[in-house]
């Protein structure tokens, strides 16, 4: 991490509106990120989670999707492998790039303008080839999302809406998106309380009873907010 010396102006600036000792109720949070002034572009708003899980298996790894009530705020381009009627469902539900075998080259080829991918089943055994691009990326689509499924239109309706997906990492963390700081302040507290319900109830059958070591809002050019974890 950056020392705060090396921090630009306008951070250090932002940092002075926030205790870096004090843990806030999650509605004090989202009142203080309000706060800041939005100038140069509208940030994104995350929640980063400290997770006390054992990653060295995998067996306790935290992954899931949930639906944010007022959207990301965020336009979400779609790429959807499927033929067919499915073809024609996922450009009815808003797919900004559909198709088959053709699209997976054009993948393999170096072209990922895109934020998500859903794939009906009978074409898995293509996007399946994507899987070094895709993976690293998080993009590989895998039924426990729901991103591989016969339904490729609500699929694709629900992405577009605000369906998001989360996922721990290597070191225990997570970090979910839930608004703009643009947002309403009661429509950024509603989308965080969704958020860090999704999160809590994907919480592994051996996890600790300390599952949530640490929760922060923060916006993405800003310091982040810590929550008390008891206002949760």
């Amino acid at each position: 991490m950056l020392k705060a010396e090396k921090r630009s102006k306008r951070y250090q600036e932002r940092q002075k509106s926030v205790d870096r000792d004090k843990k806030y109720p999650l509605a004090e949070a989202v009142k203080l990120i309000k706060k800041i002034e939005n100038k140069k572009c509208d940030e994104t708003v995350s929640l980063n989670f400290q997770l006390a899980i054992k990653t060295e298996t995998g067996g306790e790894n935290v992954r899931g999707t949930v639906s944010l009530p007022h959207g990301t705020g965020k336009k979400v381009k779609i790429v959807c492998f499927c033929k067919g009627e499915g073809a024609r469902d996922a450009r009815d539900a808003g797919a900004d790039f559909v198709g088959a075998e053709e699209l997976v080259q054009k993948i393999q080829e170096g072209w990922t303008d895109f934020d998500a991918v859903v794939a009906h089943p009978d074409m898995m055994r293509e996007v399946s080839k994507l899987g070094r691009i895709l993976g690293p990326k998080g993009l590989m689509p895998t039924p426990k999302t729901g991103t591989v499924t016969p339904n490729v239109g609500k699929a694709v309706r629900e992405l577009k809406t605000g369906r998001i997906e989360f996922k721990s990492d290597k070191t225990g963390g997570l970090h979910a998106i839930c608004g703009k700081l643009s947002f309403p302040e009661e429509a950024l507290l509603e989308n965080a309380r969704i958020v860090i319900r999704a999160v809590q109830d994907a919480k592994p059958p051996a996890g600790k009873s300390d599952y949530l070591k640490g929760v922060s809002l923060a916006p993405s050019q800003g310091p982040g907010v810590r929550l008390a974890l008891q206002s949760l």
